[in-house]
């Protein structure tokens, strides 16, 4: 038997870091995300000999554990361990054997949600091979537990609840801890039309989006007001973006990019660099009206806005100039699959 699952990443398009504690724990947040053709993949294989065995073809290693109730997340695969050691300890109170092979479409530190996604994607896999009564906001709560609490990574809401429903989605994080998913019905052309318009630019860096996070939630617990206002800016950001997309007015969307972004640089030290700001201006110069770091910032993959037929003049002004390379996508409807051959 073997048990498959895949989950896509995501584009943050507003509201980022409105889904992190305090700031949502005290006013609420909201953000605005669409999922992309780029996956995380995961394969179980149950096993018979008492081993839990962890594979990453794209990095190469394997790990091998005597099968039992916990495992010692230090290493190479902690987050493959941290999702057996609470369906162990939740579900099953034995240990598994098995083997979990484990892909993603984007490297470590992108800003497409990589980690959370590969969460949602592993804990999917097992909850397809052992049959767990899981609806999606109880898994994506579930994925979102495993990382922050259990593993103790800081960060956001948002990836998991994105990967889990897949589409666009329009996610309020209320001040009780609630999360409300609201998918957005968003016409087919005006998608397309987005996708068309809206390049995905790898940077060829990477981030730690934790150490970035980390200063948002310091700024917002020592109640600095630059970075508090900043971050209810990016909220309404969210609304604004909502309104556009439902009404069709696409090309409005590299002006709310843009906002955002000079918004998001006041949340947090390290949100930009000068490599980036380079980049940003290098593609406003070449033709987008407006883009983002994707995720927590830093680096890993930027996205600008490129009305009519700008996004070739862009691409070929940040190939001509940097080492980074653009990446195709299309939208996607569905969130978390799972199945079993």
């Amino acid at each position: 038997m073997i048990i498959r699952s895949k989950a896509p990443l995501r584009l943050g398009l507003a509201g980022g870091g409105t889904d992190v504690s305090p700031y949502s724990d005290l006013y609420g947040g909201a953000i605005l995300n669409a999922t992309i053709s780029l996956y995380a993949y995961t394969t179980i294989e149950p096993l018979d000999n008492g081993k839990v065995v962890f594979s990453s073809p794209d990095a190469g290693l394997e790990e091998e554990y005597q099968a039992k109730e916990i495992l010692d997340t230090a290493g190479y695969f902690v987050l493959s361990k941290g999702v057996y050691n609470r369906i162990v300890r939740d579900f099953t109170h034995a240990p598994l054997s098995c083997r979990v092979t484990c892909h993603v479409d984007a490297p470590a530190g992108s800003g497409l949600g990589t980690s959370s996604t590969l969460v949602v994607s592993i804990l999917g896999a097992f909850a397809e091979w052992l049959k767990l009564p899981l609806g999606e906001y109880d898994l994506a709560r579930l994925a979102y537990e495993i990382e922050r609490i259990d593993l103790q990574m800081a960060g956001g809401k948002q990836d998991q609840y994105a990967a889990t429903f897949g589409g666009f989605n329009y996610m309020q994080f209320l001040q009780d801890d609630k999360v409300i998913v609201n998918p957005l019905r968003i016409r087919q052309r005006y998608q397309d039309e987005l996708a068309h318009n809206l390049l995905l630019y790898y940077t060829q860096t990477s981030h730690v989006s934790a150490e970035i996070i980390q200063g948002q939630i310091d700024n917002v617990k020592a109640k600095n007001n630059k970075s508090i206002e900043a971050m209810h800016q990016l909220k309404e950001q969210a609304v604004m973006m909502k309104e556009s997309l439902l009404k069709g007015d696409i090309d409005a969307i590299g002006n709310i990019l843009n906002f955002g972004w000079e918004h998001k640089k006041r949340t947090a030290a390290n949100i930009s660099n000068p490599l980036l700001d380079d980049i940003y201006q290098t593609a406003l110069a070449a033709g987008a009206t407006g883009g983002k770091v994707s995720g927590a910032g830093g680096g890993g993959f930027m996205f600008f806005y490129c009305p009519n037929t700008t996004r070739y003049a862009v691409e070929n002004a940040l190939c001509a100039k940097f080492s980074g390379q653009a990446k195709r996508y299309e939208f996607t409807q569905e969130g978390l699959k799972t199945w079993t051959l």
